[in-house]
């Protein structure tokens, strides 16, 4: 390993690209949001959706704003969170790794310039379009970068079992989502979601800190991979039913679950996302538990359906999974505010 250049410190790079006094009310009123929804203050439903992986900031921000007069019209009954997910998680190391690592996807990694860039680009979701956003915790250390502008992390299915996931989401002020491992294995997923609840005394980019324990740990469903390769759901009513009587024995605090449309629920077909999302709206309707812990739903979606193949360069249109275009997407979430 070659040490290539020392980088700034999180504060450096805060003070160089500061958050507006608006934006940063913004955030303060998405969080309270958020957090009601969560705690069942609020009885409106979660919507995090966006791109697979925000790769253009062009085209990410003409996205959320599209998403503003949306949420707008929906505002009494969907509480949206754009899904800006800046680094990727690769289960081979090979492929794009998100525009922390390469600011443009088609040059040499950069991670000065990733690290400036995936800031601005929040910045502008918030100046922008009044949305502090939701981004994955790939690197634990990495938070502080963007801790004053996210309202919502999720921890992937393959660091939900790490120690230093797990304590840093303990330290978090906002919702942390666990998802469950790409095994299936509930029990991780639970176990995550404790240890995150919980205080804790552990080193974090080289200081000794203490947490005080994050309420807003949840549960995220994405199904999973058996030991053939073969995907299986984990959204059907059985399933959710299930969470129940999991949550039921834990005492956990605010029990709560969104539910990934995309990933293996879906085994990554895109269309199957508008089924499945009222399918689990269904299943609500029918179960008052399920009912109680379902708080939101997670869709993948950007500008043009599908995913961008060999060569090509379409502008708003995924480089790494195939999501919803924005047509489909307006359309869903009119259908989920009226379903609620």
């Amino acid at each position: 390993m070659t040490m290539k250049r020392e980088l700034f410190e999180p504060q450096e790079i805060k003070e160089m690209y500061p958050i507006s006094d608006s934006g940063a009310e913004h955030k303060r009123r998405n969080d309270a949001a958020i957090k009601a929804v969560l705690d069942g203050t609020s009885d409106k439903f979660i919507l995090i959706i966006g791109p697979c992986s925000a790769d253009h900031e062009e085209s990410v921000i003409d996205y959320i704003k599209r998403l503003r007069p949306v949420q707008d019209k929906v505002a009494d009954k969907l509480v949206i969170i754009p899904r800006v997910y800046t680094n990727k998680p690769r289960t081979t190391g090979a492929g794009y790794k998100g525009m922390l690592h390469q600011p443009n996807p088609v040059a040499d990694p950069d991670i000065l310039k990733g690290l400036i860039s995936i800031r601005r680009m929040h910045m502008k979701a918030i100046n922008e379009a009044g949305f502090s956003c939701a981004d994955e915790m790939l690197y634990p250390e990495n938070h502080q970068f963007l801790s004053d502008l996210l309202s919502y992390v999720a921890v992937g299915a393959r660091s939900v079992e790490d120690q230093q996931h797990r304590l840093t989401a303990s330290g978090l002020d906002i919702p942390v989502g666990m998802k469950n491992p790409t095994s299936g294995d509930l029990s991780v997923m639970m176990n995550s979601i404790r240890a995150a609840q919980g205080d804790h005394t552990f080193i974090y980019r080289n200081w000794e800190v203490e947490s005080k324990g994050n309420p807003y740990s949840h549960a995220i469903l994405r199904g999973y991979v058996d030991s053939h390769g073969t995907t299986h759901p984990n959204y059907h009513y059985e399933d959710l039913s299930r969470l129940c009587d999991l949550y039921q024995q834990s005492n956990l605090k605010n029990p709560a679950v969104i539910v990934d449309c995309n990933h293996s629920n879906s085994g990554k077909n895109y269309m199957e996302q508008i089924r499945i999302a009222k399918e689990v709206l269904h299943s609500m309707r029918h179960n008052d538990g399920i009912n109680r812990i379902v708080k939101g739903l997670m869709i993948e979606s950007y500008i043009e359906d599908g995913a961008q193949g060999p060569g090509e360069c379409t502008y708003g249109k995924s480089i790494t999974d195939p999501c919803l275009g924005w047509k489909k997407t307006e359309r869903l979430i009119y259908d989920i505010a009226e379903l609620r």
